[in-house]
């Protein structure tokens, strides 16, 4: 069936504002960034970070006093899409949501275990705040739903997942809308496992335009799904596993063979993060399609890991806002290890076009 990108929302290192921040990413502005806190002696890690006021308001409703970050970089995200897409988040009616996560909450996790080695058990107020689905709970609890929620673990494909999961569930069942949701939040811990694993950007250059290796953000995206709108999800391919860095441009590629026939993408929304992604990408990409205009949201936002596969699809969103005449194609190849990708377009028929 066909489905629609009704309202989009983002929390980023740029701030939330849709063509605020959008701006920041066509300057390629690159992202404030601080030093995670970490044990004395630590390799120091930078991030990306949202900044704290941005989820100020939220973080005061008595559901989300004690939550972690990623619940409400959540949380603020889709209340965003919501009133973006003109529903109201105390009346959201018959919806679903379906949340994507790749390291989940981090921060929480850590002291939760910290305790557990130091005192021998963990604090039970944490304990809530360690699970995956901590998030979806958060946001199904915030907005009265009580129908189907799901969560989805994976890397920076899962968000695309989602999204495909979200328009079986639009097309099976009675629902009128489905929030796609993703999250992340960055810890030193996170900083030092994506070092060791050689993925993540080493500290003294980050700010460099030719880094290498991808500087870990956080931040939160959602899409709100209906069955009309006005910009349309023509496809979303399913994830194509690769067992090695070496093969992640075939798996590209096979996922881009399962677009529907006659697509014709005028813009690539990039993944590139400044690690082996880049060239499988723009192989596996120009294999298919010829040379087409990349933009890489990464340069600006960091790579929020979980996040960037619908920061990517929002960035589409705002591409055909200001020039609906081609598909935006979405390419996302994760770190562990999966590619996908999607493409929209405008919707022509809509009046809110």
């Amino acid at each position: 069936m066909d489905a629609f990108i009704t309202g989009a929302g983002w929390i980023t290192p740029h701030g939330e504002n849709l063509d605020e921040v959008w701006a920041a990413i066509l300057a390629g502005t690159p992202p404030p960034t601080r030093e995670l806190p970490g044990p004395p002696g630590l390799r120091p890690h930078l991030a990306a970070c949202v900044p704290a006021a941005l989820v100020d308001a939220v973080a005061r409703h008595p559901r989300l006093r004690r939550s972690s970050n990623i619940s409400l970089f959540a949380a603020a995200a889709t209340l965003s899409a919501l009133r973006a897409a003109g529903i109201d988040p105390a009346n959201p009616g018959k919806c679903a949501l379906v949340f994507a996560a790749t390291d989940g909450g981090v921060i929480y996790t850590r002291k939760f275990y910290d305790q557990v080695v130091r005192q021998g058990a963990g604090s039970p107020l944490l304990f809530p705040e360690t699970v995956y689905n901590a998030p979806a709970s958060h946001i199904a609890a915030l907005l009265g739903l009580d129908g189907s929620t799901y969560t989805i673990v994976g890397d920076a494909s899962a968000g695309l997942v989602a999204l495909s999961m979200g328009v079986e569930l639009l097309a099976t069942t009675g629902i009128d809308h489905c929030i796609i949701a993703s999250a992340q939040e960055a810890d030193w811990i996170l900083g030092e496992a994506y070092h060791q694993w050689r993925l993540a950007a080493d500290s003294t250059s980050v700010s460099k335009s030719s880094r290498h290796g991808a500087l870990i953000a956080d931040g939160a995206a959602a899409l709100v799904l209906s069955r009309d709108g006005p910009h349309r999800l023509d496809a979303v391919t399913p994830g194509i596993p690769f067992f090695r860095q070496s093969e992640a441009g075939s798996s590209l590629a096979a996922a881009l063979a399962h677009l529907p026939p006659g697509s014709a993408p005028g813009r690539v929304i990039s993944c590139a993060n400044g690690t082996f992604i880049d060239a499988a990408e723009r192989a596996a990409v120009e294999a298919a399609f010829g040379p087409l205009p990349f933009l890489h949201p990464k340069a600006a936002l960091g790579d929020p890991f979980g996040a960037g596969a619908l920061m990517q699809i929002i960035c589409a969103v705002q591409s055909l806002r200001h020039d609906p005449t081609a598909q935006a194609l979405v390419p996302v190849i994760g770190l562990n290890q999966q590619a996908a990708a999607a493409v929209v377009s405008a919707n022509v028929d809509s009046p809110r076009e």
